[in-house]
């Protein structure tokens, strides 16, 4: 009998001694078990190299997830995408820019409350047994109120929308690793020659120098331009800058889903936007002292590489581009110039990371999505690509960096607005009101109600 009793105690102990040293006892599992899991990531403009640091971090926490990162040309990258989707193969996470958000919303998925993932730890067993096991920890997701507190302003307005199940519910649908605002770029040649010292802090010195700067030969050519300023399809970003000079001067761009450009404020005879048109066209008239620029000229930034125009309107993704091309050019970039008097604005342009409604991993892609902009993970990003953050909490970090000052600067006035499902329209649909009234086919203010009454079909 007492024999008995020991080849049971036996028994017992040899189970007990298995349960634990296999997790069991604890609710784990080997590490082992874990499943191979691949999140496909679509993007433009970066290289894998600027973000494989992010991907190498979150594989160092989950060994199981590979991230295959694909970069496609502007040029290629909608049409793949909608293809993609269309077809059922499309990426777990992709880049949209920050005025497509609500274009893609439908194939979008918001951020959920929070998710329950795998993590691997290392456990000991009874003090001699070392085993790598996955314990499940749930990870709150961040919440509109997070992202108004973490990012610019700018994110904010333009990652948040109404839940599409439930329009009293805002839902945080994407997440930027930065944000670029445009800048004043010159050429420092240009200027000296000019004798003037210091780049255009206002528009009212902006006119003064661009009077000084610009030659003419005898047949009335121009043959050194001021700035890169009046027209709108060789001038790059012509729609942002006119935009600028259009919410920098007061316009309600949007207003409860309506396009108000033509709205007059009390006490002004013209709309704002009508004033700021005629500002920006004045540059391209011959007939004017501003006159610098016009369609006969190259593409603003080609002039610019070129030493052709002392000022163009750009942005950090510029930089690269003009250095690499023109090593020589003795160029610098500064703040935007503001109306003396009115608040400061400045323009905001960039692209955000959104994770795909029809992904089999959503759980892992928001949580890499979380993970990837995060002040702790986007520093290596940043300061691969050079790129300006979207994080408050990383604005003062970067302000020591000498080639993103202008753009930091900037960063908490930055504004951008919605023109609707197309933005692509909305910038053709500016490129054309622009050709009209310099080409004086159009009043100004005919030319404004048209183009917001064809931006409105969009919204």
């Amino acid at each position: 009998m007492k024999k008995n009793n020991q080849i049971k105690f036996l028994i017992l102990f040899l189970t007990f001694i298995f349960l634990v040293t296999s997790g069991f006892s604890c609710g784990q599992s080997p590490a082992s078990s874990q499943p191979e899991i691949t999140l496909k990531y679509w993007r433009v403009w970066d290289d894998q190299d600027d973000f494989q640091s992010i991907i190498s971090a979150y594989r160092a926490i989950h060994p199981n997830v590979k991230v295959e990162y694909r970069k496609f040309r502007y040029e290629e990258y909608e049409q793949a995408l909608l293809e993609a989707f269309a077809e059922d193969r499309g990426p777990d996470i992709f880049s949209i820019h920050n005025t497509w958000v609500n274009k893609y919303r439908s194939k979008l998925l918001p951020a959920p409350d929070s998710v329950t993932l795998p993590y691997e730890k290392t456990v000991t067993h009874l003090g001699f047994k070392e085993e790598k096991v996955v314990e499940m920890k749930p990870t709150r997701l961040i919440s509109p109120v997070q992202v108004k507190d973490k990012f610019i302003d700018v994110v904010h307005q333009d990652v948040i929308w109404p839940d599409s199940g439930d329009n009293n519910k805002e839902k945080v649908y994407a997440l930027p690793l930065s944000v670029d605002t445009l800048v004043l770029f010159y050429n420092r040649d240009l200027l000296n020659s000019a004798g003037i010292p210091e780049p255009a802090q206002t528009w009212t010195e902006f006119q003064s120098h661009v009077k000084t700067i610009v030659k003419q030969d005898k047949q009335g050519d121009i043959i050194q331009a001021g700035a890169a300023i009046g027209t709108g399809h060789n001038v790059s970003r012509s729609f942002d800058i006119l935009s600028l000079l259009m919410m920098q001067n007061g316009t309600p761009m949007v207003s409860n889903g309506k396009v108000t450009l033509a709205t007059k404020l009390e006490g002004r005879e013209t709309s704002p936007a009508e004033e700021a048109l005629i500002f920006y066209a004045d540059f391209a008239y011959p007939a004017k002292e501003v006159y610098t620029w016009n369609e006969e000229m190259p593409n603003s930034l080609e002039a610019f590489i070129g030493g052709q125009v002392a000022y163009f309107f750009g942005y950090a993704y510029n930089l690269r581009d003009i250095r690499n091309r023109a090593p020589k050019l003795n160029f610098s970039y500064s703040k935007l110039p503001q109306i003396e008097g009115n608040p400061e604005i400045n323009y905001a342009n960039y692209w955000v990371e959104a994770v795909a409604k029809k992904t089999e991993h959503s759980d892992w892609a928001w949580d890499f999505l979380q993970f990837a902009t995060s002040e702790e993970q986007v520093k290596s990003y940043l300061d691969k690509a050079e790129k300006p953050t979207a994080l408050r909490s990383l604005i003062n970090y970067q302000i020591e960096k000498e080639d993103l000052i202008p753009f930091i600067l900037q960063l908490l006035t930055a504004k951008s607005w919605y023109r609707g499902q197309d933005s692509a329209k909305a910038e053709n649909i500016f490129k054309e009101m622009i050709t009209a009234v310099v080409n004086s086919e159009m009043f100004v203010e005919e030319a404004i109600e048209l183009a917001a009454g064809r931006i409105q079909q969009t919204m």
